[in-house]
């Protein structure tokens, strides 16, 4: 994305984008583009192979992840989710969670650090 002439320097050009189409996936492999990042939180995209995810972990601030294609489990404190196109879920600070792809899954990671 091309900064805004006017604004400041880190500032993207506003656009239409259909977010799935800005990270590719890639066999046996997990993908990860951060598309912005402040003081604030962070979005970052992801592009998971079938039968890839993250190992548990937890987070010192909220998370929303947003399903784009596929599908995936999401385990938030010991509980299984299952998450389809157009579904999100919130993962709580603090608890752990995990994420495995059912299918080839693209998402869209927002954590809010205030």
């Amino acid at each position: 994305m091309k900064p805004i002439a006017s604004a400041k320097v880190d500032a993207p050009e506003p656009q239409v984008v259909r977010l799935a189409d800005l990270v590719a996936y890639q066999d046996g492999s997990v993908v990860s583009r951060q598309l912005l990042k402040k003081d604030a939180g962070s979005v970052t995209l992801f592009a998971f192979a079938a039968g890839q995810g993250l190992s548990e972990h937890t987070a010192p601030f909220d998370a929303l992840v947003h399903c784009l294609e596929g599908g995936a489990t999401v385990m938030v404190g010991g509980k299984p989710y299952s998450v389809l196109e157009g579904e999100a879920i919130v993962l709580p600070a603090g608890v752990p969670h995990a994420l495995l792809a059912s299918t080839r899954f693209k998402m869209m990671l927002t954590m809010i650090r205030a």
